[in-house]
């Protein structure tokens, strides 16, 4: 009875690990207090508050999830779990080009999706496959509903598996990550990637010294990409990119 307690505490704690990176430590040692969920909570936001102080001194500063600066977080979710690190560099790029939107056009907010974890290089941010090393960063599309800009939204509540339509790149294998999600799709509202928004922040992208490739599907490259020469395709073991931008330095 204990060994099946131990190992459902233990398989607990590598999931939390695994989707925050600290939770799971979190976990382990609230186990040795009397109110454990108060604990669990308490030890988190600990872990938590310290990461924001140590991490720049590892070359990861965060993402802010609050203010109303043009680049921000997309959810609450990113941040609470840890999701929003990046280095400093790329995190000046992104910030860079989304003054750059805000300016070219008033009132645009860029929103960021999973960066990476605040500790360890090579830790993987799952279900990313290069996620890992501070250097990688996802960006949500441009929305617009009719022609009509969307400030600060997305088609999905996280910004991804709201995939836009376009031809069969990859053919099936397994194991991949590279997730139809067909049945999923008709829950999303009938928005649209913003045309002008899309075409300006690819092409501010790929003239940034700083920024050394962006990963996006073919024929969303072909629609948005003009002039923007580092747009690359991800391959068909990685997650598919039309739901989002990944940039990286």
């Amino acid at each position: 009875m204990r060994i099946g307690r131990a190992a459902r505490h233990l398989a607990l704690a590598a999931v939390l690990t695994v989707l925050t990176q600290l939770g799971g430590l979190a976990w382990l040692i609230s186990r040795l207090f009397r109110r454990k969920l108060l604990a669990f909570a308490l030890l988190y936001a600990a872990l938590w508050l310290g990461a924001l102080m140590i991490a720049p001194h590892f070359r990861r500063v965060p993402i802010t999830c609050h203010g109303e600066g043009p680049l921000g977080m997309r959810s609450w979710v990113f941040c609470l779990a840890n999701r929003n690190y990046v280095a400093p560099e790329l995190k000046a790029a992104a910030t860079d080009m989304a003054t750059e939107m805000a300016r070219t056009h008033p009132g645009t907010v860029t929103l960021a999706l999973d960066g990476n974890f605040p500790f360890l290089n090579g830790f993987p941010l799952l279900p990313h496959l290069s996620h890992k090393d501070g250097r990688k960063l996802d960006l949500a599309f441009y929305y617009a509903d009719h022609g009509r800009y969307l400030p600060g939204q997305t088609r999905s509540p996280l910004g991804y598996f709201a995939f836009e339509p376009g031809p069969r790149t990859c053919p099936p294998r397994f194991p991949t990550l590279r997730w139809d999600l067909d049945w999923l799709q008709p829950l999303w509202p009938d928005y649209a990637p913003e045309p002008e928004r899309m075409r300006l922040a690819l092409r501010l992208l790929s003239r940034d010294p700083r920024i050394g490739k962006i990963f996006l599907e073919p024929h969303l490259a072909a629609k948005f990409g003009a002039g923007a020469s580092k747009i690359r395709f991800q391959g068909c073991a990685a997650a598919r990119h039309d739901d989002h931008i990944h940039i990286q330095l």
